[in-house]
């Protein structure tokens, strides 16, 4: 389809630099060296990430016990959203009920409804560069505007707010706020979410809140739900188990309007919302069924371990990076699963952008990074740390030597003698 043939998807340039490795297999397809792949935010890749037995435990009672193999309600089962709720209903200053819930296929399908219900002629969104690119293969799709605004790495990836008050008009609908922060690790602080969100009412248009990685904030900002300000502006709030529960092929999500002014309880609205839901396959009702009690039972001890791997991980990256000449990140990661480095091509003899560096890294050193170009910096990488530390030394021991074997000579001063 024409619309959405252009945009880079990170999926599809990972399987690329997948198959440039295979291409170098041996007839026994065996590569040279182990692939290690920093590129993709699924931490089930390495063993050091692993879900609680809680929830195991959840979803094996629930299948066993001959209640859920039947259709669920297209908008989720009753009690699924209603401990969603409950839980969300924890960080914010009002409650949710489950009529604010609707339960979708990932965050990703949430991101699909948001846009679907959004979308109208001439009608744009604001979208932050960098950020998740299926905003806007979604905007696409739908026939919606997309105008980008910038993160500021100066500013620990920050939203420049001046310019989302210079690309909004009255076709805007939304502006799209990643935290904690997917690609850059970033984490916001109530202050800067406020402004936001006066932002927001002042342009009179939404916010759609992603927070697929909610809680997974391990620097000194907490993490802050959007919905916090939901009496300032309407906030669409996406989210998953996929990270924080470490099982992202479950694929259970959530759409919820945290909007406790209630612009989203017209009738019409909902009405809306639950036609399109009726369209829409949502995921297997045994997952649904065993939500409640893996919201309700996992153990703190869970996400405190998850925190200190990710931290420990981050850590070794950025003080790798700090050891590699060619690549640079001012901002140590506070949180989500990945960083953006910037990429110093000067330093580099035959390498021409962000994208020839990775596919020479991949071809050269097994290892897989993400470019920049594919969330929308160009000569920036994209680097998951949602691994073990031995993979991530290794890794980042190979771009060293990729670095050193690409890095430009330095002439010789000439000596007069």
């Amino acid at each position: 389809m024409e619309n959405g043939g252009s945009t880079i998807t990170i999926k599809g340039i990972l399987s690329l630099l997948m198959e440039s490795i295979s291409e170098l297999e041996d007839e026994e397809g065996r590569c040279a060296k182990r692939v290690i792949s920093l590129g993709m935010g699924d931490p089930t890749l390495y063993s050091c990430f692993r879900t609680t037995q809680v929830s195991l435990q959840a979803v094996s009672d629930s299948l066993l016990s001959n209640k859920f193999h039947g259709y669920a309600p297209t908008v989720g089962l009753p009690q699924t959203r209603r401990a969603i709720a409950e839980y969300l209903s924890r960080d914010l200053p009002y409650k949710l009920s489950q009529d604010d819930v609707f339960i979708t296929s990932g965050c990703t399908q949430a991101i699909d409804v948001a846009l679907a219900m959004l979308a109208r002629p001439r009608a744009n969104i604001l979208l932050p560069r960098p950020g998740f690119p299926i905003y806007e293969l979604c905007a696409k799709f739908r026939n919606l505007e997309v105008r980008y605004f910038d993160l500021l790495p100066e500013n620990g990836w920050e939203i420049d707010l001046a310019a989302v008050e210079s690309l909004a008009d009255e076709n805007t609908v939304a502006l799209v706020v990643i935290n904690p922060g997917n690609p850059c690790g970033n984490v916001y602080s109530y202050l800067h979410l406020m402004k936001i969100a006066e932002t927001a009412k002042k342009l009179g248009i939404l916010v759609i809140a992603d927070e697929v990685y909610g809680h997974l904030a391990f620097g000194s900002k907490p993490f802050v739900p959007m919905g916090v300000f939901g009496s300032i502006v309407p906030v669409l709030t996406l989210g998953s188990l996929s990270k924080r529960w470490i099982v992202p092929g479950w694929r259970l999500g959530w759409f919820v309007t945290t909007d406790p002014s209630g612009s989203f309880k017209d009738p019409k609205i909902i009405e809306r919302f639950k036609k399109y839901f009726d369209i829409l396959g949502g995921p297997a009702t045994f997952i649904q069924a065993a939500v409640p009690t893996i919201l309700e039972q996992t153990d703190e001890s869970f996400f405190k371990k998850t925190l200190n791997s990710l931290k420990n991980s981050s850590d070794i990256c950025y003080d790798w990076i700090n050891e590699i000449p060619c690549i640079d990140s001012s901002h140590r990661p506070e949180g989500s699963m990945a960083m953006m480095v910037k990429l110093n091509l000067s330093l580099l003899e035959d390498i021409s952008d962000d994208i020839d560096f990775c596919f020479k890294l991949a071809r050269e050193e097994s290892v897989i990074l993400l470019p920049g170009t594919a969330v929308g910096l160009k000569n920036w990488l994209r680097i998951t740390f949602a691994a073990d530390a031995s993979s991530i030394e290794e890794a980042f021991k190979r771009i060293k030597c990729f670095y050193l074997r690409h890095a430009k000579t330095q002439s010789q001063p000439i000596v007069d003698l």
